[in-house]
């Protein structure tokens, strides 16, 4: 057997992470205890902390007994949680292209606002993934915190939210073509294309922003199928330009009499 020494560590301020660390893995290795953990480490040394969650079903809200559906909730002076869910989603969409792309596209179909809204979430290829990093990049942008923790769904997921970013600009390149054949007055077609342009831009400045401002920090558990899985996590990593700063090793038993 090799000697080794484990040791308990959280991630560490570092240049690259900008104070922005995500947590990612498969379910059930413990992404949503490393991110809680964390997030109270550095609430405790006084930094404005945020523990935000993208995850489906949540559970940060549980481990830290909150009940208070106020967005974001006070855990400690300096420590708040943050979940989001579709609801909020929609809103992020409402208030930066909702009503402009409703005022076009009422033009062609009679739908009522409401409707046109639960349309386009439901239709749109990456739309709540696109608004939870740009949510995520807006609140770094504000200053507010001083540390987001990034809780995130499992690691199936996860990948799919890191490469919506590239997907919606490859989308969004083409689409002025089809738009711009549409039978629009010279103002609606106008509006339309400005609107993609503006999309366009938000999804480059997403993948800028995950590439520089996010620690990746990986959660697994020391069994053998874990670690076989680890090397098509990295490679699929490397192939949207992202690069794991930490892997954490979660429930490693030091003790062979331990009672668990």
């Amino acid at each position: 057997p090799v000697d080794w020494e484990p040791r308990m560590s959280v991630v560490e301020e570092n240049h690259n992470g900008g104070g922005i660390y995500m947590f990612a893995g498969k379910g059930g290795v413990g992404k949503t205890t490393c991110a809680a953990t964390t997030a109270l480490h550095y609430a405790s040394r006084g930094r404005q902390t945020l523990a935000i969650s993208t995850d489906a079903t949540p559970s940060l809200a549980h481990i830290f007994e909150i009940s208070d559906n106020e967005k974001p909730a006070r855990v400690l002076e300096s420590l708040y949680i943050n979940e989001l869910g579709l609801k909020e989603v929609k809103e992020m969409w409402d208030r930066k292209f909702g009503q402009e792309v409703y005022s076009v596209f009422s033009t062609l179909v009679s739908i009522d606002y409401d409707a046109f809204v639960e349309f386009m979430a439901s239709m749109l290829p990456g739309l709540s993934d696109e608004f939870m990093i740009d949510y995520i990049r807006e609140l770094r942008q504000s200053g507010r915190y001083q540390t987001i923790i990034w809780d995130t769904a499992p690691l199936g997921q996860t990948l799919a939210l890191l490469e919506t970013p590239a997907m919606l600009v490859e989308h969004l390149r083409m689409a002025p073509r089809v738009y711009s054949r549409l039978k629009l007055g010279q103002n609606s077609r106008n509006s339309v294309l400005d609107i993609l342009r503006r999309w366009r831009q938000l999804s480059a400045d997403s993948i800028d922003f995950l590439r520089d401002e996010v620690s990746f920090n990986m959660v697994t558990i020391p069994e053998a199928l874990a670690f076989e899985q680890l090397g098509s996590i990295f490679q699929e990593l490397d192939r949207f330009g992202f690069k794991a700063e930490k892997l954490i090793i979660n429930n490693v038993v030091t003790t062979m009499d331990s009672a668990f």
